[in-house]
């Protein structure tokens, strides 16, 4: 089974109270509507959500779900100069065993179905020599520095199909699934040989600025209209 690393501190810079204020008419926001997701995956044996913001720690709570566990972060670890290598490092520290799932509430179309396929591809992968799972998103373009193109000689062709260019993947940082055993001997969370999950459409989609919550609340409503 899989435990849940859920962070969610205090103090968002980029959209004040980002994580808890209502979104498309949902009360608590992205904080109630990534809870609820998480508790319809069958795989998930429970949830920690990591916090400072007793706001966070009130709106889990009226959920009254016994798989929802709060570890009320250290405010060292909570700051937005905190290192995200210092905070993995926390990670075993609340979580000691198992396989454990980092996500975030920020990637509002991440729901239970998705979750679950991500999972069951970390577990076909374990069967299959990979030791941990990231999502990606699959970039298959014309990639350029300021130098020239990156992944395509133009001296051979200048604008060759995009779908014969190799595929390059972005880390978008929605789900990473690793095992406790890996998290101490790596500190990362992921181990040598990641399965990389390419998530498609809005699974992608994560909120970081106010456009990005404002678009998220427009598509959220039409999909759930």
């Amino acid at each position: 089974m899989i435990t849940v690393f859920l962070p969610c501190r205090a103090g968002s810079e980029r959209v004040p109270k980002k994580n808890t204020k209502p979104f498309a008419g949902v009360e608590g926001g992205l904080l109630v509507i990534k809870l609820k997701e998480l508790l319809k995956v069958n795989l998930v044996s429970k949830i920690v959500l990591s916090t400072n913001d007793p706001v966070v720690i009130d709106i889990a709570e009226s959920l009254k779900s016994n798989n929802i566990l709060i570890d009320k972060r250290p405010e060292a670890l909570a700051s937005s100069s905190t290192s995200t290598d210092d905070l993995i490092k926390y990670v075993p520290e609340v979580i000691k065993e198992g396989h454990i799932m980092w996500t975030h509430v920020t990637s509002p179309f991440l729901d239970s179905k998705v979750y679950t396929e991500i999972i069951e591809a970390y577990l076909n992968g374990l069967d299959n020599g990979n030791d941990s799972l990231m999502t990606v998103n699959k970039i298959q373009t014309f990639l350029w520095n300021e130098e020239g193109s990156l992944n395509y000689d133009r001296k051979i062709e200048k604008w060759p199909r995009t779908q014969t260019l190799p595929k390059l993947y972005e880390v978008n940082s929605g789900v990473f699934i690793n095992s406790y055993e890996n998290y101490v001997k790596y500190q990362d969370r992921i181990g040598e040989d990641p399965y990389l999950f390419e998530t498609e459409g809005y699974a992608s989609f994560d909120i970081d600025w106010i456009e990005d919550f404002n678009l998220g609340e427009f598509i959220y409503k039409s999909l759930n209209h």
